[in-house]
């Protein structure tokens, strides 16, 4: 059995317990686990009866309850426990229609059952309890009838009567009958044989139409009534029971009732102690398995004399559907209930568990009834402040507050006054509901006191118009004139001057602060005006966000305009042009001189792609500058594309001495002067003559260079050079043949697709005319000779209207297709009469 953490609840109000009672509260407070149920007393009548007599017995009806006394008296009850109606003697009636049974037993009644349709339908029936078992019918004369259904096992002291079985318990054990058939089901002995039965009473109760539950002793039994197969009938009742779970519990049982799947049962407790005084009994909850039971939880309930009481002195009683179970002592009656989301809250508010009571309140808002929703907020951020969690207590204020701007301002204050607004300023209502502007201003002032950075912080992060933005400026400059290099306080100032739409000062303020929203500023509030003698200052701050803020807004600040700004400062002029250049060869065209110079001076990597690029370059000025700053590569590029391509040529060959250069100079030229060149300045130079072997073999014949190579002449490389020509010659060969064959086998392929075209028949019919006479085609007079010639490209004569080669020939021609000269697949076709 799982072992939980028990709980000692009262069971009643402080004025109805006695001094010594009042412990138990200090243990509650300790336990961590929530109780599953919660107690109270059942007072009024109950109370004035209990003080001169005892409760031996009690049932419980949705509507009242009757109470059975040790003095033979009953007494009705409705459910706060005010006494209806008073009885002395045994009945069995109607309430509300006053026939029934009076009738002197010969035997004491030690219980009664009622048929359970007795009141609604024709089943008048009871059945009592003594020392046998007796049925009670009424016929159809009005008479009651009395039959014996059982008797010899000792006195029956409980019964329960479910649809059409009837259960009960004496001295031996529990015995099931079905009344229709009157065949006793099963007989289930009691376990435990050395407890007296009128000390430990057993306790029954029906969970459904066919299951039992039995609690006797210290031991629970579930029965289910089953129905037998026919074939093992023979002399055996229709039903047999099973019992599908067993388990034992640590004390005795006094009561066992049923709460959805689980059991609530009553525990009488002995003391251990050497008094001999019994202990206050339980309420447990108890989670059945086949062959065990887990304990859901446990409550110790402090009932009127329990030191005297015995086992049999207990009842538990319930009100089916309602989850309601009465506790019977002899001098109380405590009343059990399900605590629900109200008690639930409770329960965690007392353990100052804020955040779930109020989850819970939340998500039960509409069945709640004792709690409201914003009081456990309201509370919870008051524990958070005395907890110093500012942080988190103002957090919840935007979850608890809402819309509720009162409420915001007394938490304002309440912050104001512990000197923590900075905890709350991060989360006050900023959107479509807001505050009093005194408000902001009044948290605005205290940080602009005491925290320059959050301060600039609240400027950036608060719409300006939740506060008098002239009252905050007037306040800052206060500061600004003891500090006025404060950078973060300027920052501030220039967000307030933009929310002023005073523009140009903070435009002015950030960019002495160098600060990259100036770029923002600009693009969103259209200040390219105002920069317009501020280029260099921005360039100086940021050169790429500059120029690329120019150049997408040449239309309000243009070109001419920038290079003009520009003329002290070339390095930033090429940085512009540059960036121009590259987007748009042609806009800063007029400036493509300069650029020259500028880019020598500044960005030689980029001249020759820009003198590549360019087209409107003068030619002559680069050539010059090149030439000063001794640039070869980029004076090679100017001579080639002046012409000059031999003395383009020689600077390769002369000043750079690259021979790998060269060949792709000459091969870019595609110039036979130009190899004849080469060859002459490399004839004499044994390492261009391996470069020139390695190289030329595509574009001039190798044996030209090797003739003119001197002999004894060492050459490096020359054999694997003389390989690499041969492999080229082979290779070149191979990619011939290749060809060759692809030809071949493609002039075929065609030639077959041609020649099935020509192949396939011709459909000549009434609709068809002939080319040259537009009629028709085929006459109508039948006795004429067929004359008709049709072409392969698909044109169709009369044979008289086709002309001929010659007066010595029969070969036909389509005339058309000779017209239009197309090839003679397609326009000549011979035809032999």
């Amino acid at each position: 059995m799982k072992a939980e953490k028990q709980g000692n609840l009262e069971a009643a109000d402080q004025e109805e317990m006695s001094p010594g009672e009042s412990t138990d509260e200090s243990e509650e407070d300790e336990s961590e686990e929530e109780p599953k149920l919660k107690y109270e007393r059942l007072l009024n009548g109950v109370s004035e009866i209990l003080q001169e007599d005892a409760a031996s017995c009690m049932t419980v009806h949705e509507k009242f309850l009757a109470l059975g006394t040790h003095s033979g008296k009953m007494y009705l009850l409705d459910i706060q426990g005010n006494v209806t109606q008073k009885f002395d003697i045994v009945q069995v009636f109607g309430l509300y229609s006053r026939e029934g049974l009076h009738e002197i037993f010969d035997c004491p009644i030690k219980i009664v059952a009622v048929h359970p349709l007795f009141g609604k339908s024709n089943c008048k029936q009871f059945v009592t309890g003594g020392n046998k078992l007796l049925l009670y019918d009424r016929n159809w004369l009005n008479r009651w009838k009395t039959s014996v259904l059982h008797e010899g096992e000792g006195n029956i002291t409980n019964i329960k009567w479910r649809g059409n079985l009837i259960a009960w318990a004496n001295n031996m054990g529990v015995k099931i009958l079905d009344i229709t058939t009157k065949q006793r089901i099963t007989n289930i002995p009691r376990d435990d044989k050395s407890l007296r039965p009128d000390m430990y009473p057993c306790s029954l109760f029906w969970k459904d139409n066919l299951t039992l539950v039995i609690g006797w002793g210290k031991s629970v039994k579930v029965c289910s009534v089953k129905e037998r197969h026919a074939s093992e009938l023979r002399d055996l009742p229709s039903r047999y029971v099973e019992i599908v779970t067993q388990f034992d519990n640590e004390y005795y049982i006094s009561g066992i009732a049923p709460l959805c799947d689980q059991f609530v049962m009553l525990f009488f407790v002995k003391d251990k102690s050497e008094t001999m005084l019994c202990a206050r009994p339980r309420l447990d909850i108890i989670q059945a398995h086949p062959d065990s039971s887990e304990e859901i939880s446990s409550d110790a309930i402090t009932v009127r004399g329990f030191q005297e009481n015995e086992c049999r002195d207990y009842r538990l009683e319930y009100s089916e559907g309602e989850s309601l179970f009465y506790i019977i002592s002899p001098r109380d009656v405590v009343v059990a209930k399900e605590r629900d989301q109200d008690d639930h809250i409770d329960w965690l508010l007392t353990r100052k568990k804020y955040e779930e009571a109020l989850m819970a309140a939340e998500i039960s808002q509409k069945n709640i009834k004792r709690h409201d929703v914003l009081d456990i907020g309201l509370s919870y951020i008051t524990h958070l402040v005395e907890k110093r969690d500012y942080d988190m207590a103002a957090r919840k204020c935007q979850k608890i507050l809402g819309k509720n701007m009162k409420l915001w301002e007394d938490e304002v204050y309440r912050f104001k006054k512990i000197g923590q607004l900075k905890a709350i300023s991060k989360y006050l209502p900023r959107g479509d509901l807001r505050l009093r502007p005194a408000i902001y201003e009044m948290i605005l002032d205290e940080f602009l006191k005491t925290d320059y950075e959050g301060f600039s912080t609240l400027i950036r992060e608060w719409p300006g118009e939740l506060y008098n933005n002239k009252t905050i400026v007037q306040a800052l400059k206060g500061h600004l004139n003891k500090d006025p290099e404060n950078r973060t306080l300027l920052k501030a100032l220039a967000e307030l001057h933009t929310y002023d739409q005073r523009y140009d000062e903070a435009l002015n303020i950030y960019l002495k602060l160098r600060n990259k929203e100036v770029f923002d500023l600009i693009h969103k509030h259209n200040l390219f005006s105002s920069i317009k003698d501020k280029i260099v200052l921005l360039m100086d701050f940021d050169t790429e966000k500059a120029v690329d803020m120019l150049l997408d807004n040449e239309d309000k600040i243009s070109i001419d305009k920038v290079v003009n700004e520009l003329k002290d400062r070339p390095e930033l002029q090429h940085v512009y042009l540059h960036k121009l250049f590259k987007r748009d060869h042609h806009k800063g065209q007029k400036y493509h001189e300069k650029q020259i110079s500028l880019y020598a001076e500044f960005d030689r990597p980029n001249l020759l792609p820009f003198l590549r690029d360019s087209t409107h370059c003068p030619l002559e000025k680069a050539l010059e500058i090149c030439h000063q700053r001794n640039f070869v590569e980029e004076t090679v590029f100017l001579l080639s594309r002046m012409g000059n391509s031999r003395r383009a040529l020689q600077m390769i060959m002369e000043e750079l001495k690259d021979v790998d250069k060269a060949i792709e100079f000459a091969k870019e030229q595609d110039d036979a002067e130009l190899w004849d060149d080469l060859i002459l300045y490399s004839i004499d130079k044994p390492p261009f003559i391996t470069g020139l072997l390695n190289n030329i073999g595509t574009h001039v014949d190798p044996i030209l260079l090797i003739h003119r190579i001197k002999e004894g002449m060492e050459i490096p490389n020359l054999r694997d050079s003389l390989v690499k020509i041969l492999q080229d010659y082979n290779l070149q060969i191979l990619l011939r043949e290749g060809c060759k064959k692809i030809l071949v086998s493609d002039s075929l392929s065609l030639l077959k697709k041609l020649h099935r075209t020509q192949a396939k028949a011709m459909l000549v019919d009434d609709e068809s005319i002939c080319e040259a006479c537009l009629s028709p085609l085929l006459s109508s007079d039948v006795s004429k000779p067929l004359g008709v010639v049709a072409f392969h490209c698909r044109h169709t004569f009369h044979r008289d209207c086709v002309p001929v080669a010659s007066t010595m020939s029969t070969v036909y021609f389509c005339n058309i297709c000779s017209a239009k000269k197309r090839g003679p697949g397609s326009a000549m076709h011979e035809m032999k009469k």
